[in-house]
């Protein structure tokens, strides 16, 4: 992890440019959006997930990556016109300073570091400080306002490590060759990372998908990500697929689409899985808790070490988490930014 520090700066409060509107958090001097919840006439985008890239805005500024995945889920709704800003280059847009340092959520995504009349303002959209072989890792901002998410935003919520519960994947295919393994996961970021430890580990063997998973697994191979031997399962033929391991949205993991596997055992990769309800209400068998979004500790751990004397939340579990900013002697505060949605993730 990449450290990088603040310089002392003057007192000018960033809320008086840097504020939350309808339509998004707002940075006054430089006429631009961050994750707005509609098009805009400027935008800069965190990564690429739905709830935090929309389409229609007529300039676009994010990694190429991230606006790889927005022309591929909107087509020619995703912008007008794009720029695309690799990690650590500065760009100055009416005064203000940004750059876009990794925010290891997914392929792509990024923090926005924002430096304006002697403050700097970091915006992590949403994050993780896991290690992941499909992106790049996390790397810390020293600032005087962190802009944080609390998707996880409660003691409760402790994520096992990726590869631990792949290896439990591992044993149950295992255990029940005579079953599909059907592993649900989110079609962007998830699913992909899943892969890809499952190879770390030494699974050789073609992992299979359902029809709605193929694109973005195919963008990220393109993008240098390597996954493997993948087959869409219409392409099994009459296979019935047991021993596989078969990836689906999670939308998919009881309907009757499933019904032409051998019995297919329901795994769920999700934070949400450490709420043993969760995965009962889903009829998961095997629920692997596994996220892209930091957990209560890593949010905490994140607070601290940016030295940020105010901490923004923009959206999830928030009262909890300004509550603990509070006894960390911070300021914190609530921005309650409507459009962020709580993803099968």
């Amino acid at each position: 992890m990449m450290v990088i520090s603040s310089a002392n700066m003057t007192q000018t409060p960033v809320q008086s440019w840097l504020y939350p509107t309808s339509e998004g958090l707002y940075c006054e001097p430089g006429q631009f959006f961050i994750d707005p919840r509609t098009g805009v006439d400027r935008a800069v985008i965190t990564h690429g997930h739905s709830d935090h890239a929309r389409a229609n805005s007529r300039a676009v500024l994010g990694t190429a990556e991230t606006i790889a995945v927005m022309k591929a889920r909107y087509g020619e709704a995703a912008g007008g016109s794009f720029q695309a800003l690799a990690y650590g280059e500065t760009l100055t847009i009416d005064g203000v300073s940004l750059r876009l340092v990794p925010a290891g959520h997914i392929l792509g995504s990024a923090q926005v570091v924002l430096e304006w009349a002697g403050k700097r303002a970091v915006i992590s959209g949403d994050y993780k400080r896991e290690a992941d072989p499909t992106c790049a890792g996390f790397e810390l901002v020293t600032c005087d306002v962190f802009v944080t998410e609390a998707t996880f935003g409660l003691p409760v919520f402790h994520h096992e490590p990726a590869e631990k519960e792949a290896r439990r994947l591992l044993a149950s295919l295992n255990m029940m060759p005579e079953r599909t393994h059907l592993l649900g996961a989110y079609s962007l970021g998830k699913a992909q990372r899943m892969i890809a430890v499952l190879r770390e580990l030494g699974y050789g063997r073609p992992i299979y998908l359902h029809g709605a998973m193929v694109s973005l697994c195919t963008l990220y191979q393109q993008l240098g990500v390597s996954l493997g031997t993948l087959i869409p399962v219409n392409e099994a033929g009459g296979d019935r697929l047991a021993g596989e391991i078969v990836l689906a949205p999670p939308s998919a993991l009881n309907d009757r689409w499933s019904r032409r596997l051998a019995d297919p055992l329901t795994v769920f990769a999700s934070g949400w899985m450490r709420v043993r309800g969760r995965a009962r209400q889903r009829g998961v068998e095997l629920p692997l808790v596994v996220s892209d979004h930091a957990d209560w500790e890593g949010l905490v751990q994140t607070i601290i070490e940016s030295e940020a004397e105010e901490i923004w939340v923009t959206h999830g579990r928030d009262d909890a988490l300004v509550h603990q900013i509070g006894k960390l002697g911070r300021r914190g505060r609530a921005l309650a930014l409507v459009g962020y949605e709580d993803e099968d993730e």
